[in-house]
């Protein structure tokens, strides 16, 4: 059996961008697409309760079933022949059925933020609560033209176990999309340059050396990738935003070497997610 890609749909802005961009991921790793409108269960959340109207549960399916008909349309333009799309809508609480299911699938893909109230925060209460919580890779998405097809891939790297996941995710996308990949090391996380008597050429020197040799043997396994280091005095949540801007994908650890044992997502992890300016691949360890 095919790894699938998981795709949460909800017919907003950046779900429809989620569909696209993991069709067209679904064509580069030769993976099953999967798609999945979640509809919520009948609770009434008003005190004192309010019986639902009439018809509400079948003109809830009827906008999912929708949803899902434009997400298939959106993706078909992507997949090959034979490639196998498959499509549904489940009851239930979104986030803990799409925790479920991220056990069995080999990537997790949502829009950054969907029909909720709060349309315009940074980053939807699904999309975080996911980034957090799913056993597999996720991505997220935001709204907007896609970067162009040879565009870079990032990866933030700072020598966390985890960090060396996302370093073989990087470099396995950056292969499969023919792309540069854009290394980067920012060893400006602790305010330490505020300090007197630092000594910022043997910071950078040390950098150099430390990313060097975290690449070494994913360049030899790789070698059609050209990869671009970059070593920065800078806070790594920064250099990541800024390197996005040109990107067509940014890959990061969960948490990194500032996270504790059992951290769910790291300052630098959510601050690229809720920032980026291309869709953003998480990685967690194993569950």
């Amino acid at each position: 059996m095919k790894p699938t890609i998981l795709v949460g749909v909800d017919g907003s802005p950046s779900s429809v961008a989620a569909v696209d961009w993991a069709a067209h991921t679904a064509v580069l790793h030769n993976m099953e697409l999967s798609l999945v409108h979640v509809l919520a269960p009948q609770v009434v959340m008003t005190f004192p309760e309010t019986p639902m109207p009439p018809g509400y549960t079948e003109w809830q399916r009827e906008q999912g079933e929708r949803h899902l008909r434009e997400a298939v349309t959106v993706a078909e333009d992507h997949l090959g022949p034979g490639q196998r799309i498959e499509a549904q809508t489940v009851v239930g609480s979104t986030v803990p059925m799409l925790v479920d299911a991220s056990r069995d699938v080999a990537r997790l893909v949502v829009g950054s933020r969907g029909h909720g109230r709060l349309r315009r925060s940074l980053l939807g209460s699904v999309s975080s609560s996911l980034v957090r919580h799913a056993h597999c890779p996720v991505a997220v998405i935001h709204e907007g033209p896609p970067h162009p097809a040879e565009a870079p891939v990032v990866v933030g790297i700072d020598g966390s176990p985890v960090s060396e996941s996302a370093t073989a995710l990087a470099f396995e996308e950056a292969s499969l999309r023919g792309v540069e990949l854009v290394a980067v090391y920012a060893w400006h996380d602790t305010g330490m340059l505020d300090f007197p008597g630092i000594d910022m050429a043997a910071m950078a020197s040390d950098g150099e050396l430390a990313l060097a040799e975290r690449l070494a043997g994913w360049r030899e396994r790789y070698p059609d990738v050209t990869v671009r280091r970059v070593v920065v005095g800078d806070r790594p949540a920064d250099q990541l935003i800024e390197q996005s801007q040109e990107a067509q994908l940014v890959v990061v650890g969960s948490h990194g070497r500032g996270g504790f044992t059992g951290m769910l997502l790291g300052s630098v992890s959510l601050a690229v997610v809720q920032s980026a300016h291309a869709p953003v691949l998480v990685v967690r360890p194993p569950s």
